[in-house]
This record gives C-alpha cells, sequence and structure tokens, in this order.
C-alpha cells in the first residue's frame, strides 16, 4: 500500500503502516530507545500528515521499535544546544509536532511496551488512549536533571490527566507503575507485559467497526472541550455542516456561471 514506507534514515526514524483500515506510526530508532532528536521530530510529523491524507483508515497505533515505547528526548540532542536554540529548535519543534499527533483526524492508541518518561509519556499523552503492559512505568524526570518538562508535560498533561498528578510526577519526582498510572488515569488499560500491541488492535479494530464521520466529529468536539484545538475544530466542524446545505450547492454553481445567486436559506 501507499501509506508503508520509512521516513527519515533507515535505523533512524519512523514507519508508517497499514493493517486494513489500521495504520501504525513506529517510532523506529530501536538502538537509542526510539529517543527523539530533531531528525525523529521532523520524520514524525511528515509521517503524521501521510496518515492523515490515506483515506480509508479509521484508526492508528503509536508504536516503539524494539525493546522499548519512547526514551523521550534525546538529551545529546539538545544539550549543546544555546538558551535561544533550545527554546526555539527545540521545545517549539517538539510542540508542533506534538500538537499535529493531538489534532489527528484519527483515533488514536499508543501502546507502552517499555517505559515512558519525560518526553515519552509527553508523548503518549498525545494519542487520545494508552495501553501499558504491565511492567511499565512512567513519569516526569526532568527536573532531577535540571530541566523542565518541555513538550506540554506541563500543559497538556494537566488538561488531560489533572495538576495533582502532574504535580507529584513533575514536582515530587514519583515514578508511577503500570498499574498505579491506570489509578491515576494516566493510561487506559494494563495487559500483561507482550500483549501490548495485541490488545491495541482489538481495541483499534472495535473502533473501526463504527461510523468514521461520527467518530471524527467525537473527537473533534472533546477537542473542542479539552482546549486542544477550540477555534480550527470549531470552523472544521461548522464546515463541513455549511457544505452540506443547499445555500453552498448554490453560492458555487453561481460563481461559476458568472451570475447572482438565489439563496433559500436551506
Amino acid at each position: 500500500m501507499p501509506l508503508d514506507r520509512h521516513f527519515g534514515n533507515e535505523g533512524h526514524g519512523v514507519r508508517v503502516e497499514a493493517d486494513g483500515r489500521v495504520a501504525r506510526l513506529v517510532l523506529a530508532r530501536p538502538a537509542k530507545l526510539n529517543a527523539l532528536d530533531l531528525e525523529m521530530l521532523s520524520a514524525l510529523y511528515a509521517a503524521l500528515d501521510a496518515v492523515d491524507a490515506e483515506p480509508g483508515l479509521a484508526a492508528m497505533l503509536i508504536l516503539g521499535e524494539g525493546r522499548g515505547f519512547c526514551a523521550g528526548g534525546d538529551i545529546t540532542a539538545w544539550s549543546g544546544m544555546t538558551p535561544t536554540a533550545f527554546a526555539e529548535d527545540w521545545v517549539r519543534r517538539g510542540h508542533r509536532v506534538f500538537d499535529r499527533l493531538a489534532r489527528s483526524r484519527l483515533p488514536t492508541i499508543a501502546v507502552l511496551d517499555g517505559h515512558a518518561l519525560g518526553g515519552g509519556f509527553e508523548f503518549a499523552a498525545c494519542a487520545d488512549f494508552r495501553v501499558a503492559e504491565r511492567h511499565v512505568k512512567v513519569g516526569l524526570p526532568e527536573t532531577s536533571i535540571g530541566v523542565v518538562p518541555g513538550w506540554s508535560g506541563t500543559q497538556r498533561a494537566v488538561r488531560r490527566f489533572g495538576a495533582q498528578i502532574v504535580r507529584r510526577m513533575a514536582i515530587g519526582g514519583d515514578v508511577l507503575t503500570a498499574e498505579e498510572a491506570l489509578a491515576a488515569g494516566l493510561v487506559d488499560r494494563v495487559v500483561d507485559t507482550g500483549s501490548g500491541t495485541a490488545a491495541a488492535v482489538e481495541w483499534a479494530d472495535r473502533i473501526a467497526s463504527r461510523s468514521p464521520a461520527a467518530t471524527r466529529v467525537a473527537k473533534a468536539l472533546l477537542s473542542v472541550a479539552e482546549g486542544e484545538e477550540a477555534s480550527g475544530a470549531v470552523e472544521a466542524l461548522a464546515s463541513a455542516f455549511i457544505a452540506t446545505t443547499a445555500d453552498c450547492a448554490e453560492g458555487v454553481e453561481s460563481f461559476r456561471a458568472k451570475r447572482p445567486p438565489a439563496f433559500t436559506g436551506n
């Protein structure tokens, strides 16, 4: 299928695949536990664009290749940056990519088959759902090395999970087991080690069996309620509705025919 592609360099990029109506987006830097650097961020953005442009898809899995889901931001990629470059080239670019995932038109399920710490947790937080294998731990350890969560760990994570649990991780240093993360609402399901992908595939197939149009609208409405993308989502929903009206059809036809429109209000 056209979707089966690799973005970035081999062994250092993102792979996208399709299995029926379910896409798989795979972080493919296993030698570094899929840690993100600038090249990986660029590849991820391009891969997300490709998935969203592919017709016929109904859901997307987010996975990591090899032994881990995502080790977060690669410290060697940003530690030598100037403060300005760190803010602009690293933090802001990461935000653009993570926002792109959070605003995907498809329902997304992150498969946590390895620890999700720091940027890895922030990345997983962009998905609609998270399936964690039982051995996994999650946390925001950035302050232990003298930095702060920079890819919406104090913003999107607070909106989605609540301030207190994020405070416990980002300030208190709590690292949660999968079961503790489930109880706190950070993940949606905990499954046995080795069965995360299978559980996510089953869930994605059930999502794909539902109305794609209704599912997309429901996701957009939830994004508005959550403050994820209020202006864009509202205008998209309004435009989708207006495109179904007779007035819209008449307006386009009259423009093409170079005549005044005869609107009916329908």
